[in-house]
């Protein structure tokens, strides 16, 4: 199991670019993924070679992979994703039973 990592945790992983598929989408390479991942890109123009961060929560945990979604999901080694920022359960303010009357 990834150590310091749970479920729900916000993590980001860092690729390569690849290539740039059109004007607003570049081709990425994502470390212990075995297939090419697609992300937009409006805001800069990145070029080959440079590194992405990518940031996604985790939706399953298995050994020594996770599996996270980047709208899509990828599943990538535990040693790859890198933990942003902790998932935090929603605390209630109102208990659910009704008082006593």
């Amino acid at each position: 199991m990834a150590k310091g990592i749970n479920i729900g945790d916000e993590v980001v992983i860092t690729a390569t670019v690849r290539k740039r598929v059109t004007e607003d989408r570049v081709s990425v390479s994502i470390p212990s993924y075995g297939q090419p991942h697609s992300v937009v890109d409006q805001t800069t123009k990145l070029q080959k070679g440079q590194h992405i961060e990518l940031i996604g929560n985790v939706t399953q945990i298995q050994e020594n992979r996770v599996t996270v979604n980047l709208g899509t999901p990828v599943t990538v080694d535990a040693a790859v994703v890198r933990l942003v920022n902790a998932y935090k359960a929603p605390t209630r303010s109102t208990p659910l039973v009704d008082k006593p009357t």
